[in-house]
């Protein structure tokens, strides 16, 4: 490899990563006047590309990564030996995880970003509150939620925060499940309502309905109606004319001038050549996992440990979700998988923090089909999974199922953390991120918890037989990442400000999950990419003052 004899011309701003953050902050900038260069390790597809093929999507990595070439390594604690796996994957490729996600978008809450005002310590944690509030993040929640165009219903979820308005859209169509989901809250008492979603219930801003397919969830949309970063920031970026969007370019370190500010980013393209790209500002958009993996790669006289890690905190507190469930089975057909992620419904009756429960917060509920990710890889502990017993199985059994689910608000831990891997490296040949995670007893008692009640849900609701599968330990299956480089006013106890700049390196921003100094219990991508429109709000205004 060689560094090109020219480097190309240095731009206002460098924004690593092309997914749901990454989008969002190349078309906030680029329409507030700044050149982006947007670097993305993986390539740019177009929706022709997408399919319904399960075995490709879910078992050939078509849109995860690789494992030979993009490898982790996961342990449950430092004295034990880590081991290679696809720990909590999200496709690489512009558009990122909203490629093949189900979409669903509800905010957070007030009482999310001062969980620890409320519960108090809880012992080997590092809970902490957030240093913005709702009400600074809630126009930019709007805006995020009209852009996409999301489809909801304003004040039916009975647990929600104040709104500036309603939805842009009215709810997706009513699936048999969600009719069983909100049919079984009815019978307990409990407030159930249609899940936000990232698609089209009606034609809007110039882009048709959504077409409602069960290959949704892991499957790209080769229809282009889904809302996502890939069909909606991305092109907004690229109709400014200042967004310069390079796929297919893998960053491997960020280098820093004699002052400790950013300089530039290395990059080796797809034809395997390095390139230096300056800019006066630098936004990391990888992902928890990825973005700590390269502020640790980025070593240098003034940052031994890795760039603006002098408290020794990138990394560290890492949360992932986790997503179990209780399922059901009706005499009558459900039908679960027609229709896929697209049509859901929701709770938020157990989301809030209770003392009376005896452990700290709680998480979203919903209804999901048991056809995620669909019937090639469906299976229950004990039932059969393949030949001809596994298709009377699923002519019994799946059309009769339904699946209500829990995302499980796991607990910030200082030794939970992302380092780089002293013996395993990918195929740039560099140490890949090696996860280190313990789940807290506080995880088990809110897993065990909410599934028990998804349970409950299905009884009220008929359900002649019901599964509880719990979860006894956090494995990222959600492929919900958040804390890395938490956010908080402290430089000693957090790594960026409530700007997301990092304490030690002034040009340096990021706009993940990284900053997020709890998990919540919520699906994250909505505030992840509000949170990203709000920081380049604040570089926008910054550099025009």
């Amino acid at each position: 490899m060689t560094i090109r004899a020219t480097k190309p011309e240095k731009v206002d701003a460098v924004v690593i990563g092309a997914g749901a953050s990454g989008a969002a902050a190349a078309k906030v900038l680029t329409e507030g006047g700044m050149r982006v260069v947007a670097l993305e390790k993986g390539p740019w597809r177009t929706k022709e590309t997408f399919g319904g093929d399960e075995l490709a999507n879910v078992n050939r990595y078509n849109l995860w990564p690789d494992p030979l070439l993009n490898p982790r390594t996961s342990r449950r604690d430092t004295e034990s030996e880590a081991e290679v796996d696809l720990f909590c994957p999200v496709p690489q490729m512009v558009g990122g995880g909203t490629v093949h996600w189900q979409g669903w978008l509800p905010r957070f809450t007030e009482n999310d970003f001062r969980l620890r005002s409320i519960a108090g310590e809880l012992p080997g944690t590092t809970l902490a509150d957030w240093p913005i509030t709702y009400a600074e993040l809630e126009p930019y929640y709007d805006k995020v939620e009209w852009a996409f165009g999301v489809s909801g219903q304003a004040g039916a979820n009975a647990f929600e925060s104040f709104r500036s308005r309603g939805y842009p859209c009215p709810p997706m169509p009513q699936s048999r499940y969600a009719e069983k989901f909100h049919l079984g809250c009815e019978h307990l008492g409990w407030n159930s309502f249609p899940t936000p979603q990232a698609a089209l219930s009606q034609p809007f801003n110039g882009r048709p309905a959504t077409v409602i397919s069960a290959f949704a969830q892991q499957h790209g949309d080769p229809s282009g109606t889904r809302s996502s970063a890939l069909n909606v920031f991305i092109p907004d970026a690229l109709a400014t004319g200042r967004c310069d969007l390079r796929a297919d370019s893998y960053v491997r370190e960020l280098t820093v001038d004699s002052q400790g500010r950013i300089k530039s980013a290395v990059y080796e393209d797809s034809a395997g050549v390095l390139v230096e790209q300056e800019a006066d500002v630098f936004i990391l958009a990888c992902g928890a996992v990825e973005t700590a993996r390269l502020m640790l790669l980025s070593t240098s006289s003034r940052f031994a440990n890795g760039l603006a890690n002098g408290s020794d905190l990138v990394g560290r507190n890492v949360t992932f979700h986790e997503y179990s469930a209780s399922v059901g089975t009706f005499e009558d057909p459900i039908n679960a998988w027609a229709g896929g992620g697209y049509v859901s419904a929701s709770s938020f009756q157990f989301y809030e923090h209770d003392d009376s429960r005896g452990f700290v917060s709680g998480g979203h509920i919903a209804a999901a089909g048991v056809g995620i990710p669909l019937p090639i890889n469906w299976g229950l502990p004990g039932r059969p999974t393949w030949g001809a017993e596994a298709k009377q199985n699923d002519r019994d059994y799946f059309s009769h199922s339904m699946a209500v689910a829990m995302v499980l608000h796991d607990m910030p831990q200082h030794d939970n953390r992302v380092d780089l891997d002293p013996n395993v490296k990918d195929a740039w040949g560099l140490p890949v991120a090696r996860i280190t995670l313990q789940t807290h007893q506080n995880d088990i008692d809110q897993g065990r918890f909410l599934v028990d009640r998804c349970g409950e849900i299905l009884d009220a609701a008929g359900a002649k037989q019901v599964d509880r599968v719990y979860a006894e330990k956090v494995t990222g299956n959600c492929s919900h990442q958040h804390g890395t480089a938490r956010m908080g006013d402290d430089p000693a106890l957090s790594v960026l400000d409530r700007n997301c700049r990092a304490h030690e390196v002034d040009n340096l921003f990021v706009v993940d999950g990284s900053p997020f100094p709890t998990a919540t219990g919520a699906n994250p991508t909505l505030t992840i990419m509000a949170n990203a429109w709000r920081v380049c709000d604040h570089i926008l205004s910054n550099r025009a003052s």
